[in-house]
């Protein structure tokens, strides 16, 4: 477990070096378990690439909400990631891998363009492609057929092959791994269990917030294969900033996890609004989890529905259904947060008008 002095006692860099890069792995039998490659944090967060990330990235807005701070009897702000480009918190970790990559494709004089290949519930893939577009790198982008149209069109706007294959994230992620399994030329770029990703989506947004509101108590952020979750927990849990996680019921894969005490590389949860949140987890998350967000909270596509139009109606924000159980947990269970200073960080804003007109007309009823 992590032990740390209070809040600001700890430098970013003497806690990158004493504190965050190990952990101990209780579950294994080990005493210590890498979770991350620090040199890589550090030029992802403040060297070449942070610089790169920067150049293709937007400064998001952090905003308070008086509003949902009356409701909940909190001090409530929003980390606007849903006004990034691209529409979400993705581009952030596409940027850095994709940064490394050309830049790796360039020192070792590549023939041609690099060539990568993703899978997506649509962020990430949306996020690779302009990173793709930007560095001038091959990208084609697998999605599910739970994969929003919307999110498709975006995706091939920017430049990369969209290929629709499997029903789940899980089956469009196992073949993207295949093909590049198969061709030594074609790298694959995780949506997040990946150094670069991690450090792009989570510290990078991380050190962005606390530069914002350098007092946060209490960050509340969605919970999926948990690589957002676990690099905002790098920067902010050694400060004394409690990270609490939140998914949806039927899909819940790092809950279970963290649950059971075994990572759910594999799972096959319900279908859920929050298609982004969907699919498994892998060891190096499930460890940041178990450091980081051990509390992840669950809520109901009933919460999750009512919280998009909340958010829409309320705090006159766009906040899709993969960001909206971060709102739901607070909407929910406002005893949790009661007093405390509070960022819930609003991870997307691509919802389809048809879905948010019937979801404000209240005639979605499945998800």
């Amino acid at each position: 477990m992590i032990r740390h002095a209070g809040r600001g006692t700890l430098g970013t860099r003497a806690y990158l070096d004493s504190v965050t890069i190990w952990a101990p792995n209780f579950w294994y039998g080990c005493r210590l378990e890498r979770l991350f490659d620090a040199d890589i944090w550090r030029e992802v967060t403040g060297g070449d690439i942070a610089d790169r990330v920067r150049r293709l990235t937007r400064v998001t807005p952090l905003v308070p909400a008086p509003a949902l701070g009356r409701r909940t009897g909190a001090d409530v702000w929003l980390k606007l990631e849903c006004l990034q480009r691209t529409g979400s918190f993705k581009l952030r970790g596409a940027a850095a891998r994709l940064a490394a990559i050309h830049r790796d494709h360039a020192a070792a004089a590549g023939a041609g363009r690099a060539r990568v290949v993703a899978a997506s519930a649509g962020n990430h893939g949306l996020g690779v492609a302009l990173a793709a577009q930007s560095f001038g790198i091959e990208a084609t982008i697998v999605v599910s057929e739970q994969t929003p149209a919307l999110k498709r069109a975006g995706i091939a706007a920017l430049g990369a092959a969209v290929e629709v294959i499997g029903a789940t994230y899980d089956e469009a992620e196992a073949e993207a791994r295949r093909r590049a399994d198969a061709d030594p030329n074609l790298v694959f770029v995780s949506a997040f269990d990946d150094d670069y990703v991690i450090a792009g989506n989570g510290g990078l947004l991380a050190r962005e917030m606390l530069a914002q509101l350098p007092d946060v108590e209490i960050v509340v952020v969605p919970v999926g294969g948990g690589g957002l979750a676990g690099g905002i927990g790098v920067e902010v849990v050694p400060r004394g900033i409690r990270l609490w996680g939140v998914s949806p019921e039927v899909n819940c894969a790092m809950r279970r996890s963290l649950d059971e005490g075994r990572a759910y590389t594999t799972y096959h949860g319900g279908p859920t609004l929050a298609e982004g949140l969907e699919g498994a987890v892998s060891e190096r998350t499930f460890g940041m989890a178990r450091d980081y967000f051990p509390e992840i909270a669950l809520v109901s596509e009933i919460a999750i529905r009512k919280a998009i139009v909340y958010a829409y109606r309320t705090l006159g924000i766009l906040c899709e259904a993969s960001a909206a159980p971060a709102l739901a947990a607070l909407l929910e269970q406002p005893e949790a947060i009661r007093g405390r200073r509070v960022v819930v960080v609003v991870s997307g804003g691509n919802i389809e008008p048809d879905l948010l007109d019937q979801l404000l007309a209240g005639t979605v009823t499945s998800s």
